[in-house]
């Protein structure tokens, strides 16, 4: 929230931080054969963790249908949530489309201001992303939502969006660019609507005002809630959930495997409580120690790109979850992460990254470098600087290099404002690359993050 900022504003609006390594896939699946009942227990779990966990996270995300708006970028102060970004202000809603369908509409917005209105089901799987650099229509922007099922008419100059579930997390990104531009980015979320699809047909003006984030969420943390479950417990929820959001079609061999011990639509699990226990403890550890087999090392940083749909990698899909629930598909937003120590027996470090003329971040958007201190928070400084690259913008060499400073000493006259970074002056930090709309080189490989070198 990524992100995404990120949010106390994105904790309360639910929004799972961004995988600590989410940029630079896997396509794994979850097709065991052990018809243990723990084995199946265990591999239930994995299965349902992200459906339970988006339903703990909806209902502590605000009202159904109805929008709620960040409107303040994060400080070092806010430590609800790790790894927040100062890009871009969140606006998300929780949607229900059993009923009927929704419409949505994006105002049309100046000077090429980037956003993003990503559309995820209940299984945490991006089906949809419109945005500014694939709106998919004409501004206003008006899209139709609909849930599985549904058949009838589309109106004129609305493009539709089917969704497979009719839960879904819609999670809004507005560029903001800098604390100047909140009045902006405020009067633009103000625009977005979401009305019921009978409601906009009597009057397309018709729209639910959305909510500010503090009057609209819960102080919560899903992740826990789930966490702290019991095995019967998470196995009764994801039952209860299974009738509303049906699993694809490829996910039927699963189902068949997990329904051998009562794990389907509306049932009971069958399999005694101790092994339901069993597997749960056994599943979250799997969730933690998982490693995706085709993640990649950059020059120190680490990088994916395999996130935001999942197909039948379900193991994928639940360690993503687990630490970055709501991930981004790469084609909108990329997210290479570094980790360094910023002394050396307690002299602090100076770094440098370099990037050769021509070398900055490929994409359709914009860029940015934030640093983040051991725990993954912004890090205090008095000159209030957080993230480069984005706000404030950087200075290139006159051979058209490009070269950011990485260290806790402010560098002096001689480096511009945009091109310091500061880090802490001891102990562990990080750096997270966030490409908005990245090009296509970013993800293949292409393009090559430079080396965080120490300098003298």
């Amino acid at each position: 929230m990524n992100g995404s900022g990120e949010v106390s504003r994105r904790a309360a609006l639910g929004i799972g931080v961004a995988w600590a390594v989410a940029a630079c896939g896997s396509n794994g699946n979850n097709a065991s054969t052990d018809n243990d009942p723990l084995a199946v227990a265990t591999d239930a779990y994995v299965f349902g963790y992200p459906l339970v966990l988006m339903d703990a996270t909806r209902a502590s995300g605000g009202p159904v249908n109805r929008f709620v708006h960040a409107d303040s970028l994060p400080t070092p102060a806010d430590r609800m949530v790790v790894r927040m970004n100062l890009d871009t202000l969140y606006s998300q809603a929780w949607l229900d489309l059993a009923s009927e369908p929704l419409v949505l509409q994006v105002p049309a917005m100046d000077g090429g201001r980037y956003w993003l209105m990503q559309l995820l089901d209940a299984w945490s799987n991006t089906a949809h992303n419109p945005s500014s650099v694939r709106p998919r229509t004409q501004p206003p922007f008006t899209y139709l939502l609909t849930g599985p099922g549904w058949s009838g008419t589309v109106p004129a100059g609305v493009t539709h969006l089917p969704l497979p579930t009719n839960t879904v997390w819609l999670i809004g990104r507005v560029q903001v660019n800098g604390h100047d531009d909140l009045a902006a980015v405020r009067a633009i979320q103000d625009k977005l609507k979401l009305a019921p699809l009978s409601a906009w047909q009597a009057n397309p003006d018709a729209a639910t005002p959305g909510l500010t984030l503090g009057a609209a969420t819960k102080k919560s943390s899903p992740a826990r809630d789930v966490a702290a479950m019991t095995g019967p417990a998470f196995f009764a929820k994801m039952c209860a959930l299974l009738p509303a959001n049906q699993p694809a079609t490829a996910d039927q061999p699963a189902m068949r495997r997990f329904a051998s011990i009562g794990i389907a639509p509306g049932a009971t699990p069958t399999a005694d409580p101790a092994i339901l226990n069993a597997a749960a403890q056994a599943a979250k550890q799997r969730i933690t120690d998982y490693h995706d087999p085709t993640a990649r090392n950059v020059n120190g940083w680490s990088c994916h790109t395999g996130l935001g749909s999942y197909g039948t990698n379900y193991p994928l899909r639940a360690a993503t979850a687990a630490v970055g629930l709501g991930a981004n598909l790469a084609e909108d937003a990329l997210y290479p992460r570094l980790d360094a120590v910023a002394d050396t027996n307690g002299t602090p470090r100076r770094f440098r990254l370099h990037f050769p003329a021509g070398g900055l971040p490929p994409v359709d958007a914009f860029w940015s470098l934030t640093a983040y201190d051991a725990d993954s928070f912004l890090i205090a400084n008095p000159a209030d600087i957080y993230a480069v690259g984005h706000q404030p913008p950087i200075r290139t060499n006159p051979d058209g290099s490009t070269d950011i400073v990485v260290q806790h000493a402010d560098p002096g006259p001689a480096v511009p404002r945009g091109n310091w970074l500061p880090i802490p002056a001891t102990g562990k930090f990080s750096l997270t690359l966030r490409l908005y709309a990245p090009k296509p080189e970013a993800a293949n490989g292409t393009w090559r993050p430079p080396t965080l070198d120490t300098t003298t």
